[in-house]
């Protein structure tokens, strides 16, 4: 690894640990955000084994900041939600620049970062964000689909399921088959799926 991507790296977990939400993994409390990261960079080393550095930045960075910035401080309807979203892509992008040009990252680098952070080409096939998308969905079919789906009803998670699952490459699907889950999250999946 180049030291610039070393300490980007750093920088962003440095960031990602002053989220003063926690959880405990493996009896360790760990800031909510910095576990997530994680989670996200365990999911690109099986989804990309050789991505770049820029990608693997792109990735770590996803949520960067994003406790700073909480869901109920828009609206709580779906306009909101998705309002909120926007948002958030574009700011976590914006603050995350600074760190890639501080650290000798080119101004194509970091167009590719933001371009990713905020899920551009998504639509037309751009192979790196649909990386992250893919990574993303399956950190939440992992991570936080079995607490989420015990407080919606189940028709409504079904359509969730669909829509991740709309969003996931060939390559996602694959690894999202072959994820451990719960009985009633698997049951789930399976309805989704069978449409």
């Amino acid at each position: 690894m180049a030291p610039n991507y070393k300490a980007a790296l750093k920088a962003i977990d440095e960031a990602h640990a002053q989220d003063p939400k926690k959880v405990t993994i493996d009896g360790t409390e760990t800031p909510y955000e910095l576990h997530y990261a994680n989670k996200m960079t365990a999911y690109l080393d099986k989804r990309s084994p050789d991505a770049s550095d820029v990608v693997k930045l792109a990735i770590r960075a996803q949520h960067f900041r994003r406790w700073e910035v909480p869901r109920d401080s828009y609206p709580m309807t779906r306009i909101g939600y998705h309002s909120w979203r926007t948002y958030l892509k574009k700011r976590q992008a914006q603050l995350v620049a600074p760190i890639l040009q501080e650290n000798g990252y080119s101004d194509e680098d970091i167009i590719k970062c933001r371009g990713m952070i905020e899920k551009q080409g998504l639509a037309q096939g751009n192979a790196d964000t649909q990386v992250l998308e893919d990574v993303a969905c399956l950190v939440f079919l992992d991570d936080q689909f079995e607490a989420f789906e015990k407080e919606h009803d189940e028709d409504k998670i079904i359509k969730i399921l669909q829509k991740t699952w709309g969003k996931m490459s060939p390559e996602g699907h694959k690894l999202a088959l072959e994820m451990h889950m719960a009985q009633r999250s698997q049951e789930l999946v399976e309805k989704a799926l069978a449409g």
